[in-house]
């Protein structure tokens, strides 16, 4: 008797081991399988989603065996690890393990979206919406009901967003991307204020903001900005008109077609810088930091006025007889891209233009294209 119940001990404990070992065996294979895969695939992993229903699904789609395996080894390795949502990228020769490793990293894949210096807020506005990894949640709504969306409701929208490259993760939506840019540009706005020259003539950072949008649109060259500030800022003091054609172009909106003539700057709107006196009513680009820089510390010197060369860079004059002499050599030999500039009021700009309505400036809009995603 005894003999025969230590026979079937012995029997119990051989099958204990041998279920044992070909369960450890079972583990091992599922950790080390390479995913069934013949191309990359993105494996999306939505917001609540657990390792135990996505090792079911990723087994049921035929990419793993041994999923109950899998959700063992979670569990007693990787207990309270959350899944981090979004997409993975899996690839052909990777393994459970390699998979295993993503989501414990969270290494989801990232997608960019660049806001160039320079654009205006309908030109974000297409960009976000051509977007196809972006949730859309802005269709048919006005900017201002865009900007009562993001919680700023009053706010004009023009120039309140930060030109950047942003990187999110599929499922961000695109009030979330614009809430980032509309704070960017604020703490950057803010960090620039507080090193603001103590003559610059704004009573407050808006009015910067909008100096920085004239000084975003006249000039791509990094080193003419201050200058370019110092400019406008000169004109300001003296109750000098400021007269650059982005203000204009902007004015006439939608009906801009590349090309600006007399007509144009004849025509009263709160844009309109060579008819009004001071800055325009608001922004009229996204702007960087190096230009808010420069709208706060313009660049010292006595210049008041500036011609585009054709190239983007400018030749700065102090007087006009010195501004005339640069327009008639650059201005009246201009190229396709020629940029806008401020030009004078009075008689001598009828000298250098052609009358009627001819065009003063053929220069396209100056937003850079957009910037690949």
């Amino acid at each position: 008797m005894i003999r025969k119940l230590i026979v079937l001990l012995l029997i119990g404990l051989l099958s204990a081991a041998l279920l044992v070992g070909v369960g450890a065996w079972k583990y091992e294979s599922a950790f080390k399988q390479s995913l069934k895969l013949t191309q990359e695939q993105l494996l999306d992993v939505p917001a609540g989603a657990t390792p135990t229903g996505t090792f079911k699904r990723l087994e049921n789609e035929g990419v793993i065996d041994g999923a109950f395996w899998l959700r063992l080894y979670w569990r007693f390795n990787l207990d309270g690890q959350p899944l981090h949502s979004g997409e993975y990228r899996m690839t052909p020769g990777m393994t459970a393990q390699d998979l295993i490793g993503l989501w414990q990293r969270g290494e989801v894949v990232q997608y960019s979206l660049t806001l160039v210096e320079g654009w205006n807020f309908r030109q974000v506005r297409s960009a976000l919406a051509r977007h196809d990894k972006i949730v859309q949640s802005l269709s048919g709504l006005s900017d201002s009901e865009v900007m009562d969306k993001l919680g700023h409701p009053g706010v004009f929208p023009e120039g309140r967003f930060f030109p950047d490259t942003y990187r999110f993760v599929r499922g961000m939506s695109d009030i979330e991307l614009l809430k980032k840019a509309y704070n960017r540009l604020d703490d950057v706005l803010a960090q620039e204020w507080s090193k603001r020259a103590a003559d610059a003539p704004y009573t407050d950072p808006y009015q910067a903001l909008i100096m920085a949008s004239l000084v975003e649109k006249e000039t791509g060259v990094p080193e003419e900005r201050a200058q370019i500030a110092g400019v406008f800022v000169r004109r300001l003091k003296i109750g000098m008109q400021l007269q650059t054609d982005p203000t204009v172009i902007y004015g006439l909106g939608e009906r801009y077609n590349g090309k600006l003539t007399r007509a144009h700057l004849k025509e009263a709107n709160p844009y309109n810088t060579y008819m009004i006196a001071g800055l325009p009513p608001t922004p009229i680009a996204m702007v960087g930091r190096e230009a808010i820089h420069a709208a706060l510390n313009p660049a010292p010197g006595s210049s008041l006025y500036f011609v585009a060369r054709g190239d983007g860079s400018h030749i700065f004059s102090d007087d006009l007889d010195a501004h005339n002499a640069a327009v008639r050599e650059f201005q009246l030999k201009r190229r396709a891209d020629y940029r806008s500039s401020p030009a004078p009021a009075v008689k001598p700009l009828d000298e250098v233009t052609p009358p009627a309505d001819a065009p003063v400036e053929p220069a396209p809009d100056t937003a850079a294209p957009q910037s690949p995603q």
